[in-house]
């Protein structure tokens, strides 16, 4: 009978995953419980003592012991100072090697480096070399959970600082780049398609709590990205400008014509940049169009003849580009920049191709913004009266507005473009004097459609 009550107490232990060492130790589950509910009102200072005990005692017991565990660390580290403060460093860098030892199914190889990168970078512990040594290792073996848009800057940021000191190549700089950005539209793609998932049932009202907060998550969480995207670039800055881009790329021509991957990178470098003047482009393309004949080909064909004052040509180049690509995530992305392509020939071809862009993908905030600044920019060519073409900021305002809805990485710039618009369409006075409050205005230029002018 004890033999069988010995072995039901053993399978109950292993069950918990717990060790006898540890079942042994009833201290263990105890000051979890006492620092647990101190951690959960954030009393760091009263779960220190609870914590360590456990930690050192019993560190496979919970989770709990690196979840919290970093939190109240983190706590101590913010509000000590000197060697008390390194100490405090130490045990949390120490912490999080461990969290990947005891429960290497609850935390990434990924995530331990960009937690310790992090703190290093936080508390001027390390060199640029040694953050992006750290950040490149973790990114190139554990690209899927390399997800903090912090760690993303910095480890981009550190190699342009590094390549500023003449320690890293431009090349290197650039492939660093298109693997970061990549990343974040991944990452932020993923958001969108949460966001655009639940904005219908939230503007009906029939959220549930739960998609409350995933819709509330997605959208600060694709901000973030939004902002580092515009950081990323801003750090490349005139790194990428042609006249770096050009050199460097006739430099490695004959090295890397047979890689199709530094072939499709480099011309859509060289694409996005507008060095599209340029003869490389044009042998770029048509060495691209051997390797990989793709959809993006004929966007950059079509680029090409437009130049060269084909426009039916690159009318059917572009339509090509569209029906090639299958994907329809991609295919949005192709559709708009053939719209910002042709936007210089034909403002209302451009917001046609924008609009098939946002039915491709309806996330695609940045052609909402291109149709926003079309209309802005057509003020004078559609109405008769002052007052007439100044309501078209107003159409432009809401599509500006609808952008950042759509995509929230875009959510600042959306703002911005608006409250401009806003500003420059009829002030209160206006709309008195005129008496047109709470009236349709109708636009018969190429942008069609109405505005209903605001009551007063």
């Amino acid at each position: 009978m004890k033999k069988k009550y010995y072995l039901t107490m053993l399978a109950v232990i292993m069950s918990m995953g717990l060790s006898m060492a540890q079942a042994q130790n009833p201290e263990c589950m105890t000051n979890l419980s006492i620092y647990a509910e101190h951690a959960k009102v954030k009393n760091y200072d009263a779960a220190y003592e609870p914590w360590k005990m456990v930690y050192e005692s019993c560190p496979d017991i919970n989770k709990a012991n690196f979840s919290y565990g970093e939190k109240i660390l983190s706590h101590k580290v913010k509000n000590s100072s000197g060697t008390d403060k390194d100490g405090y460093i130490q045990d949390l860098m120490s912490l999080y090697d461990n969290s990947l030892k005891y429960f290497p199914n609850k935390f990434s190889k990924a995530g331990v480096a960009i937690d310790k990168a992090l703190l290093m970078y936080d508390n001027k512990m390390a060199s640029d070399e040694q953050l992006y040594t750290m950040l490149d290792k973790a990114f190139k073996e554990d690209k899927k959970n390399f997800k903090n848009p912090k760690a993303l800057y910095l480890y981009f940021s550190s190699l342009v600082d590094l390549h500023s000191a003449n320690k890293k190549d431009l090349q290197e700089v650039f492939d660093i780049y298109d693997d970061v950005t990549e990343k974040v539209g991944e990452e932020n793609k993923k958001l969108k398609d949460v966001v655009n998932k639940l904005l219908p049932k939230d503007s009906l009202g029939t959220l549930t709590s739960k998609e409350k907060r995933q819709l509330k998550a997605a959208t600060i969480n694709s901000k973030s990205y939004g902002k580092i995207a515009g950081s990323i670039d801003s750090k490349l800055g005139a790194l990428a400008d042609c006249g770096n881009l050009i050199p460097l790329y006739e430099k490695s021509y004959e090295a890397k014509k047979g890689d199709v991957s530094w072939v499709k990178r480099a011309v859509g470098r060289m694409f996005s940049k507008e060095c599209t003047d340029d003869p490389l482009f044009s042998k770029m393309v048509e060495l691209q169009a051997e390797l990989d004949p793709s959809a993006d080909v004929y966007l950059y064909l079509g680029t090409l003849k437009q130049k060269s004052g084909d426009s039916k040509g690159a009318i059917a180049d572009f339509n090509k580009a569209v029906e090639l690509e299958t994907d329809s995530y991609k295919k949005s992305n192709i559709l708009y920049k053939i719209a910002t392509t042709v936007r210089r020939s034909s403002k209302s071809q451009a917001k046609n191709y924008a609009l098939k862009a946002i039915n491709a993908n309806s996330s695609q905030g940045k052609a909402y913004l291109l149709i926003a600044n079309l209309y802005a920019t057509s003020a004078n060519d559609c109405g008769t009266t002052p007052f007439e073409k100044r309501a078209i900021y107003w159409k432009a305002a809401d599509m500006a507005r609808k952008a950042g809805r759509v995509d929230p990485s875009l959510s600042g710039r959306a703002s911005q473009s608006a409250s401009s618009y806003d500003a420059k369409a009829p002030t209160k006075e206006m709309i008195f004097s005129s008496g047109m409050a709470g009236k349709t205005v109708s636009f018969s230029c190429w942008v069609g459609g109405s505005v209903k002018v605001p009551s007063l």
